[in-house]
């Protein structure tokens, strides 16, 4: 008993003591949590300043531009547009062949300002001009081309341009074939519905990006029965694609068939035709070639010219001397080209003057006239003086290179 009361009495002191020390604020009913560490000082950055909003605007090149005076006249500042041009100069851009078909674009700001320059010569090639700190750098970008080659066939209903274009080609195209076999076939006169015609041709891309076509390497041409054949062959040391039929002769005669390129005749060689304005029946000893006026005149081959200027009925005419005794004559011209004088020399194809009206003429369109040892000659069936032949050493090489040729013709467009 007496031990029981001593535990009750420590346990009163205990509890005294506790409820002395609680109110004291030395105990507490739950353990005071630390105070949480200061947090590091944050140092604000000046704002990052946003770029300027830009505008990309297509320069108006016109033709005879220099590309300060498109820069300048497009709102740029003159001493900008000097910079930007000596810097692509330094950099080896040909800025005197500026043409409108370029691309050229220029990067301002809204006040303006230009930021940059975007200038594409060519689909292969291309600078972009950047504003620096230090001036403006200059970045060169090349493409490599692709070329290819593919066939191209089709056949004439209406004219050689439209059946080309309808074969997928280009009318460059149409041109550069009847420019192969002018001196064998007279595209003005002789071109018929249900004529066909094959060629290989290079066609250039550039990214996948088909951009034009190339040269054509061989071509075939069926008229009437007759087949045309013209291969492209480069010769030792010369470096130039000329064409020769498969027998390894030259194209290039020394006459072309037609002063003109693509056109119609409208009165042939004939001993006897009623004179449209004279009247009665005279003869009309040369080819009309009826056509716009201000078309261009072909020289047939190389000559010295031996008369330009008026000449009575004949109006504006031009008269060339050539070699063998052979002279032409083109009459009713609208003017001379520039240059054409008595005395000068001209070469095959220069024009030497435009389609008119002049003298006794009832429309616009071109006597072409051809005269051999003082006689005129009917120049549709003048044989005139061949071309120069594959040399011997070469011919293994050409007749090899013309049989591939031809050989992928037939496999992929055939007759």
């Amino acid at each position: 008993m007496r031990r029981r009361n001593v535990l009750l009495a420590l346990l009163a002191v205990e509890l005294s003591v506790g409820a002395v020390l609680y109110r004291g604020g030395w105990l507490s009913r739950a353990p005071q949590s630390l105070a949480p560490p200061p947090l590091p000082a944050v140092v604000a950055e000046p704002p990052t300043p946003s770029a300027p909003i830009t505008r990309v605007t297509a320069v108006d090149v016109r033709r005879g531009d220099t590309l300060v005076r498109a820069l300048t006249r497009q709102g740029i500042e003159r001493e900008a547009s000097a910079g930007i041009a000596a810097a692509l100069a330094a950099s080896g851009a040909n800025l005197k062949k500026l043409s409108p078909r370029q691309k050229l674009e220029v990067t301002s700001t809204l006040d303006g300002r230009p930021v940059a320059l975007r200038y594409e010569p060519s689909p292969w090639l291309g600078y972009v001009v950047v504003a620096t700190d230090g001036g403006w750098e200059v970045r060169r970008a090349e493409t490599r081309r692709d070329v290819r080659v593919d066939v191209v066939a089709g056949e004439v209903t209406r004219s050689l341009f439209e059946a080309v274009e309808d074969a997928g080609g280009a009318a460059q195209l149409a041109v550069e074939l009847a420019a192969i076999f002018e001196s064998d076939f007279d595209f003005t006169a002789d071109t018929r519905a249900g004529d066909r015609f094959r060629l290989l041709v290079e066609k250039r891309f550039a990214n996948d990006t088909f951009v034009d076509y190339g040269r054509i390497l061989v071509a075939q041409y069926v008229s009437d029965g007759r087949v045309l054949s013209g291969v492209g062959f480069e010769r030792a040391g010369d470096g130039r694609l000329t064409f020769y039929d498969l027998q390894g002769r030259s194209l290039r005669k020394s006459f072309l068939k037609s002063p003109l390129e693509f056109t119609r005749i409208t009165s042939g060689f004939t001993w006897a035709r009623p004179h449209p304005i004279l009247g009665g029946v005279r003869p009309h000893l040369a080819i009309d070639y009826g056509a716009p006026t201000g078309t261009p005149v072909r020289a047939v081959a190389d000559g010295r010219v031996g008369a330009a200027g008026w000449s009575g009925g004949n109006g504006i005419s031009v008269t060339l001397r050539h070699r063998s005794g052979y002279e032409t004559m083109y009459n009713h011209l609208s003017r001379l080209a520039a240059g054409v004088r008595p005395g000068g020399r001209v070469t095959q194809r220069q024009v030497i003057g435009y389609v008119g009206a002049t003298g006794l003429a009832t429309g616009p369109h071109l006597d072409y006239r051809v005269s051999k040892n003082g006689h005129f000659v009917n120049p549709l069936g003048e044989k005139f003086i061949p071309g120069e032949p594959i040399a011997g050493a070469e011919r293994g090489a050409f007749t090899t290179h013309a049989r591939e040729l031809v050989r992928r013709l037939e496999e992929t467009a055939p007759f």
